[in-house]
This record gives C-alpha cells, structure tokens and sequence, in this order.
C-alpha cells in the first residue's frame, strides 16, 4: 500500500460522550494516523458528520432532504476542521479539502491539488461529501478513493469486520474474513450503501472493514497483518 483512503464515522468521534467531539478520543485517532504515516504511507481522510447532525435522521423528521443533507455537509467540514487541529498538534501537515466553497477555512477540492499534497507528504481530509445532496459520505470517500488512485479503502467501525447480522443482536452472527463487491451489494449487508459499493466495484478498489476501536489497527492493516473483513472485485 502506498495510497489509503481512511474512512470514520461521525460518531466516533464522539467517544463515550454520544455526541459532539471528545477530545481525548480524536487524539488517539490523530496519534494512530502519525503512527501509519511514519511508514511513508499517503493518507486522505473522510470524515462523517453523524455525532452533529445527520442528513437522512433530518429527512425522517419531516426535513426536506436535499436541505438536511447540506446541513450534514457541514458537519462534515466541523468534524474535519478538529481532526485537523488534532493532527497539526502531533506535527501532522495537514490540508481540508471542501467539496463546497468556503475559502477562509479550507481549500476547494481539486483532484490533481489533492494529489500533489498528497505526493508532499500531508494527510489530505476531504470534506462535505461530494458536495451533494442524497449522497452518503461512504459514496464521497469510495469517489475520492477512485478519482486519487488509491490503493484500497479502509473503513473503520465499531466491530472487527462484515457480518451477516448485527452481533450486538444475535450470538449466532458469522463474520466474514472474505467478500466480493457483488456480495456485498446482493446479500444487503448494509456496510457500504449501493452507491458506493458499485463504485468500488467498477473502479476496482479493495475496501477493508476493520475494527477502529482497537489500537494500531490501521497500522497493522498497511503492514500486511490480517484484520478485518476484506472486500475484493473478485
């Protein structure tokens, strides 16, 4: 692996408070991001914005979507703004790259821009999805990871990879060590949604789910080590 696009949610970090942003939490986080890119590693970024507001929680309640989903959008940028200060803190370079226009705090993403910081050595975070609404963040990191050239996808959860039901749910829930992205897509397995999935698919992109809880995960995942659901074309 050379170039990995690293996929949290929202509510991560969020920590035990439920909401909003704990600090030691994004910390840790921030810690494990230097730890991967002491490997030479190239590292993008996207951000959730569920621990502060959610596009489709706000549909359900009687929102119209498109507005809700910009109003996630923003919460994204938020989320990035603090990982960002988290990472300049451990001595991290790091750039906000917006979908949406907002020059006095980030940069407006730019592929070829994304990718030369990215060839500098800085941790590139993309924020606001794709800039568009009925999008999922899911979707707006598997179109950064193809339109960068990533290596693979990583997407961290609060469970050690795919499994074929909740496991906070039933005992009996089986965890899958391999999958294809038809699988993914036919079986409902609710990891990515369709959007994504298909996009991973057509490009190519390997996207392993992993547990981002358990520390030096990531790091283990760019050494070689066996953890988390791995998800191919074939």
């Amino acid at each position: 692996m050379k170039r990995i696009v690293v996929k949290l949610s929202g509510e991560m970090l969020a920590g035990n408070q439920g909401f909003g942003i704990e600090p030691q939490t994004i910390r840790r986080f921030a810690q494990e991001i230097k730890d991967v890119k002491a490997e030479g590693i190239e590292i993008a970024l996207v951000i959730g914005g569920g621990n502060i507001f959610r596009g489709l929680a706000g549909a359900s309640k009687g929102m119209d979507r498109a507005h809700a989903d910009y109003m996630g959008m923003l919460a994204t940028v938020i989320n990035a703004l603090a990982f960002q200060d988290a990472l300049e803190q451990e001595g991290v370079h790091t750039r906000v790259m917006s979908a949406i226009k907002m020059d006095k705090i980030a940069e407006p993403y730019v592929r070829r821009r994304a990718i030369r910081h990215l060839e500098k050595g800085r941790v590139v975070i993309f924020a606001a999805g794709t800039g568009n609404p009925y999008f999922s963040t899911d979707t707006g990191a598997a179109l950064r990871a193809a339109e960068i050239q990533a290596d693979v996808m990583l997407k961290g959860t609060k469970v050690d990879g795919v499994y074929n039901k909740d496991p906070y749910k039933h005992e009996d829930a089986i965890r899958f060590t391999q999958l294809t992205h038809k699988e993914v897509l036919s079986k409902e397995l609710g990891v990515l949604d369709s959007t994504a999935a298909s996009l991973c698919m057509e490009n190519k992109i390997p996207l392993i789910v992993f547990n981002l809880y358990e520390k030096g995960n990531i790091l283990k995942i760019v050494r070689g080590d066996d953890i988390g659901t791995h998800i191919t074309t074939s």
